[in-house]
């Protein structure tokens, strides 16, 4: 119930402040399939954000997958993660990235999940995105029928700048691309980079020429 508790204030709260407002085209696209939702990352806020912008009927079943070096210090972080928002947790900078892969391989039988491809977060408001790790080539190898959901994060480096605590209130806007799949005999780097041009050419100053 405490759980359930806190995904209604979340979810209330970053509506508010942000303006974001659930995906109607998620549920246009939705296949019956789990799928991979993968976004820039310019903020800790842009999980919550793309989370909640999701129809519940959908939430309900995406995962997103995080650090655990990060989530599981302190219990409010372990009960938000475990309870809260069911992350799927992977140990970063491990001796075998291919355990990592495995276990997003398995999560995808039963869920869908939300990935940050960059990695870590960037730091200015250049337009350009960080080179993607390789992790998203490999489960999209592995899983040639999974559909790959680009979605660009606009603002939310702006209402939670690094160091700050509290959130400014400020209008975000979530664009969602068409389903990616991966492509029989794709080389690793032609793949990324198709994956990063799917994503950066949804960012409206890219559109913009900006």
């Amino acid at each position: 119930m405490l759980a359930k508790l806190v995904d209604f204030i979340l979810c209330r709260f970053t509506s508010f402040i942000t303006g974001v407002r659930a995906q109607k085209n998620v549920e246009q696209q939705q296949s019956g399939k789990n799928r991979l939702y993968y976004a820039n990352h310019n903020s800790h806020g842009d999980f919550i954000l793309l989370w909640v912008s999701l129809p519940y009927a959908i939430r309900k079943n995406t995962r997103p997958v995080a650090g655990s070096d990060y989530w599981m210090k302190g219990p409010v972080r372990r009960f938000l993660a475990q309870k809260v928002f069911n992350m799927l947790l992977i140990e970063r900078g491990g001796d075998n990235p291919q355990a990592a892969t495995e276990r997003v391989n398995e999560a995808l039988k039963s869920s869908s999940l939300i990935i940050f491809p960059e990695g870590t977060r960037k730091t200015d408001n250049d337009v350009a995105l960080q080179p993607f790790k390789s992790g998203l080539f490999y489960v999209a190898k592995q899983n040639p029928e999974l559909e790959l959901i680009p979605i660009w994060i606009n603002n939310m480096d702006n209402v939670l700048p690094k160091g700050f605590v509290l959130p400014i209130p400020l209008l975000c806007d979530l664009y969602m691309g068409e389903p990616l799949y991966y492509q029989q005999d794709e080389e690793k780097n032609t793949f990324l980079h198709r994956a990063e041009q799917a994503l950066l050419a949804l960012n409206p100053k890219h559109k913009a020429g900006v």
